[in-house]
């Protein structure tokens, strides 16, 4: 059940990251879909907790603004990577507040969660990351990069 459950979901993510970016959709963002914007280039002097400020992070999957939800990906990203390869469990949970966060996140940025529960589907069915996930990853971190920079956030992958 929890595999067919995982088949329909990766279907449908895929769905959702492939048509996402080129896709008509209802009311289009004004920010350039400029793929210069090193994501390296952050200098946050926020007290709110750039990069050491998982503590209550992990626990919320809502994503409100640009920022939170930059913050959100990169502390849900660090517990992804730090998850064993063969916590299934621990993956899935993963994978269920990013498809949490995706709904909540800014569009600007919601493509981050979108890849993120793709990485997440595979690994928690035993499997190395696909191909399709990795370039979701890639494609959805240059494309929040510009946001997140400007927020003054710096995405980690």
């Amino acid at each position: 059940m929890k595999n067919l459950l995982a088949t329909i979901a990766i279907a449908g993510a895929a769905c959702l990251t492939a048509c996402s970016p080129g896709g008509a959709g209802p009311a289009p963002s004004s920010a350039p879909p400029s793929a210069s914007n090193s994501a390296e280039v952050s200098n946050s002097a926020d007290a709110s907790g750039p990069s050491g400020g998982t503590e209550g992070t992990p626990s919320s999957t809502t994503a409100g603004s640009v920022k939170e939800s930059c913050e959100l990906f990169n502390s849900l990203y660090a517990e992804y990577a730090a998850t064993g390869k063969d916590d299934a469990d621990g993956f899935d949970d993963i994978y269920l507040r990013s498809d949490d966060a995706k709904e909540s996140a800014p569009e600007e940025v919601a493509g981050l969660f979108a890849a993120l529960s793709l990485l997440a589907l595979d690994r928690s069915l035993g499997e190395a990351p696909s191909q399709e996930s990795k370039d979701a990853i890639q494609d959805a971190f240059l494309a929040s990069s510009g946001p997140c920079t400007a927020e003054g956030v710096t995405l980690k992958i």
